[in-house]
């Protein structure tokens, strides 16, 4: 994979890798809406499950799509199946229930799962998978808090239009007092 390198830690690629990352967001959405489903009235929940989940859906389209595309052989029709469904989430996150938004997250893992995750595991090396995990992590940190399903979805211009759109995000959490971090729950 065509990455250029991050700089080493100690003698080698550091860090945990795309796979391991992801899948334990995904434990945390799936967390999140077993939370709701049990209140669907905590509203403070809500606001953390919309907000991890714009987090990580930004982050997967600036680095594990393009990833995929680069080393899985007929990689552009699974990403582009994946960019739609991320886009409906993002659509139903905006004007959905709770109950709406949790089934397709639901969807979500479980198709990451069992398509991407296998695939990525048996075609990318470590190191690299360790470099996309990096990726993610420091994406995040930079990726909008609320659902904008009208921007980007592929590098480079998610990656230059989700931190500015993030800024504007993390003002309105900010003024609003609006929980965004599961840890804060």
């Amino acid at each position: 994979m065509n990455l250029p390198p991050l700089p080493p830690v100690g003698g080698g690629t550091t860090g945990r890798n795309a796979i391991d990352v992801l899948t334990e967001q995904h434990r945390d959405l799936l967390d999140l809406c077993d939370r709701l489903a049990a209140d669907p009235a905590d509203r403070r929940a809500a606001d953390v499950l919309i907000a991890e989940l714009s987090r990580h859906l930004s982050a997967e389209e600036q680095y594990l799509y393009p990833a995929v595309k680069a080393a899985v052989p007929g990689g552009e029709d699974l990403v582009a199946r994946e960019l739609a469904e991320d886009r409906a989430l993002l659509v139903e996150m905006q004007r959905g229930t709770i109950a709406d938004i949790s089934e397709k997250v639901r969807r979500h893992v479980a198709a990451d799962a069992e398509e991407l995750f296998p695939v990525l595991a048996s075609m990318v090396s470590i190191d690299d998978l360790i470099r996309v995990g990096n990726r993610i992590e420091t994406a995040e940190e930079a990726a909008p808090t609320r659902p904008h399903p009208g921007t980007p979805s592929t590098p480079p211009w998610n990656k230059m239009v989700d931190p500015a759109v993030a800024v504007v995000d993390k003002i309105r959490d900010a003024v609003t007092g609006r929980t965004t971090y599961l840890s804060d729950l």
